[in-house]
């Protein structure tokens, strides 16, 4: 039969750190007539005993102590035995220390050229409540990554440059529990790593000043080149002055910043530059005699490291040595403006545009065509064409600047005060920025001898050019040959940026509608005066046929003319120009058959000539009184043996006593107006006398229909 133990326990009890004092650990049980107490080994442990239960006199620390083991004595004075009672406490640990790092600040170095992952260092955190830690790895830039979220290891996450990022600050965080846990007890700690990037000579020499491109992740420095200039035949003393400075290159890899070499490759073919190696400073060895420029091609690589190198141009401009500067026309301006893109105005004469000029006696009549002009002290103003606009609006005021003349093929300068008001009350010429409208009215006055009537006809041209310039109207041309000419501003509607506004295109619209009306008008007068002067030439043709075949015979020109009227002397057909003759088959007895021939010959060549000069008499032609009912178709005719000088009677006739073999010419007499005197009469008369003669009147004295040419002969 067992004994019955006089007290009982748990072996084995559990109790969380940082647990309250006086906290009962076990609850002990014991018979009556029992009493406790702990064996004098396990007297300093922190509990204590009241009654039947095991209390803690202190907190518990895991990171302390994590076990302890109480031996009590059980002892019953009724039976005086006793009883041995083992007790292990078991201190579980509890969350309630944060991850620790060694270090506040880490500092590491990394090469620009290391590859990706590769290890920049560990930084791992210590936390007393457990082993196992989570981490975290921020910065500005994503140069850096943790190997992974349990693992403190920080790696490259890609190529580095050195002249991009110098130095790289890191912060990582560190958690003692799952960085997407929720609900427990967390701690965390955090830790700065600098990273300093050390340059690696990569890159080649860069020639200053240069601008910077990134390439595809790659960093590069591209110079314009330089410029000088140098007079012709003249060796310059000392260093030669470059723009935009200096040659001078530097390494491409700052952080090494070898020291440079300097050459030159090519376009020294003369020998006449020469560039100090360790400065890049060049001289002169002699003159240049031409004017071409020229073109040095100069390298620059680093003294250690000779593959790394680079190459830049240096353009030498060759110029005839500037004996004068440039001078204002006038030593100072005053202008008045009224609005943005107006032109500017004399103060002094409102009328006339301010001309802003400067010569230079190095050029023929003093036109350098180097000189630019700008405006000192302001931006509102543009000078084009030596006249001056506002670009920008402004308030009404009186500005004090300063306008500059630059040879820009020697950077010699000249200044002058320019003096600007500005108004709105005031109306001047207006003038695009970028264009110049120019309007030319032109005014002809035509007179002719038929009417008093003058036509003038009015043509607008517009040119546009983006110099400015000055409206001028054409010299008119009058009657007398005098000619006026005088200076118009017109105004112009302007569009600051250079454009055309809609009331633009409507103008340009309505002056193209104006020139075609007015080209359609001339166009319709050259027309009326073509068909007026064509009956003109025909009658001119005919009579000059007439007199051709007057002078034809069968044994050449001007043979066979018989210069006599008996061939007419039986004229009886008033309507009609035939007459008796061989024609008519009748032939007087006796006479010389030649000259019958050459009779004949005759009659058949006025016959031809009057048909044709017939179809071409005005229709109002005098007409005998019996024949007024036929009087438009019949004319008189033109052959007669008589001589009449009467007015507007047109008739041919021949001398009797002309030498049938003297072969005289047929002459042409002009016509005298009925105010000639009479000398002049009688000299034609002398003339007509001599043979066969047609009468040619002015064209302003003809009839409506035959104004241009009356024939006599």
């Amino acid at each position: 039969m067992r004994k019955r133990s006089v007290c009982t326990a748990r072996q084995d009890i559990s109790i969380p750190e940082n647990n309250e004092v006086g906290a009962v650990v076990e609850t002990i049980t014991v018979e009556p007539d029992v009493t406790l107490a702990f064996n004098p080994d396990t007297a300093a442990l922190p509990f204590r005993l009241e009654g039947n239960q095991l209390i803690a006199t202190e907190r518990f620390d895991y990171e302390t102590t994590k076990t302890y083991i109480v031996n009590i004595i059980c002892s019953q004075t009724s039976t005086s035995s006793e009883l041995k009672l083992i007790i292990i406490v078991f201190v579980t640990n509890v969350n309630d220390n944060p991850p620790v790092f060694d270090q506040d600040v880490y500092r590491v170095v990394v090469s620009e050229m290391s590859p990706v992952d590769t290890v920049v260092g560990s930084f791992p955190a210590k936390d007393l409540d457990t082993s196992q830690l989570y981490y975290t790895l921020t910065s500005e830039s994503n140069d850096f990554k943790l190997r992974a979220v349990t693992v403190s290891e920080v790696l490259v996450n890609k190529l580095l440059e050195y002249d991009k990022v110098k130095n790289v600050q890191l912060v990582l965080y560190a958690q003692d529990t799952p960085l997407a846990s929720e609900g427990e007890i967390s701690f965390t700690a955090t830790t700065t790593i600098m990273v300093s990037i050390t340059d690696r000579d990569d890159r080649p020499p860069w020639f200053q000043p240069c601008t910077k491109y990134d390439v595809g992740g790659t960093l590069v420095c591209q110079s314009s080149g330089y410029t000088g200039r140098v007079n012709q035949n003249e060796q310059e003393a000392g260093v030669l002055e470059l723009k935009p400075g200096p040659l001078y290159a530097i390494d491409g890899d700052s952080g090494i910043n070898e020291e440079m070499s300097y050459s030159i490759l090519s376009g020294n073919d003369d020998n006449l530059f020469e560039i100090n190696p360790n400065t890049g400073n060049i001289t002169m060895l002699k003159p240049v005699t031409t004017l071409e420029p020229i073109t040095l091609t100069v390298m620059a690589a680093q003294k250690v490291n000779s593959y790394q190198f680079t190459t830049t141009s240096v353009i030498i401009s060759v110029q005839v040595k500037s004996l004068h500067r440039p001078q204002f026309e006038s030593p100072a301006y005053e202008a008045i403006l009224t609005g943005v893109g107006s032109m500017a105005m004399d103060l002094n004469n409102k009328d006339k545009p301010l001309v802003i000029l400067a010569t230079d006696d190095d050029y023929t009549e003093g036109v350098n065509p180097y000189i630019s002009y700008s405006i000192d002290g302001s931006n509102d103003f543009n000078i084009i064409n030596g006249h001056l606009f506002m670009t920008k609006a402004l308030p009404d005021s009186s500005l004090s600047l300063t306008v500059v003349a630059t040879d820009t093929s020697n950077d010699e300068s000249a200044t002058a005060p320019l003096s600007v008001t500005v108004t709105s009350g005031l109306t001047t010429t207006s003038l695009p920025l970028s264009t110049t409208d120019i309007m030319t009215t032109t005014s002809v006055e035509e007179s002719t001898t038929d009417s008093t009537a003058s036509t003038t006809i009015s043509t607008t041209s517009s040119s546009m050019s983006t110099e400015g310039s000055v409206s001028t109207i054409n010299p008119t041309l009058t009657s007398e040959g005098s000619s006026t000419a005088s200076t118009v501003y017109p105004p112009a509607v302007i569009t600051p940026s250079g454009g055309y506004g809609a009331a633009d295109m409507a103008a340009i619209g309505a002056t193209l509608g104006v020139l075609l009306f007015i080209c359609l008008v001339v166009i319709g007068v050259l027309v009326y005066r073509m068909l007026k002067e064509k009956g003109d030439w025909k009658k001119i043709n005919e009579a000059s046929m007439f007199q051709s075949s007057l002078g034809q015979g069968s044994s050449g020109n001007k043979e066979g003319i018989q210069y006599t009227n008996e061939g007419f002397n039986d004229d009886e057909d008033g309507g009609s120009i035939g007459s008796h003759g061989p024609a008519g088959g009748s032939t007087m007895a006796g006479e010389d058959p030649r000259k019958v021939a050459a009779d004949l010959r005759l009659k058949e060549a006025i016959g031809r000539s009057s048909a044709s000069l017939h179809a071409h008499l005005p229709d109002d032609t005098s007409q005998d009184g019996s024949d007024k009912a036929d009087s438009e178709k019949d004319v008189k005719p033109i052959l007669t043996k008589e001589r009449r000088m009467e007015e507007g009677y047109k008739a041919v006739w021949f001398k009797e006593d002309i030498d049938p073999n003297a072969k005289q010419e047929v002459v042409i007499i002009p016509d005298s107006r009925e105010d000639d005197s009479e000398d002049e009469d009688e000299e034609q008369r002398a003339d007509l006398d001599s043979g066969l003669g047609v009468k040619m009147e002015d064209p302003s004295e003809d009839t409506d229909s035959d104004d241009m040419m009356t024939s006599d002969l």
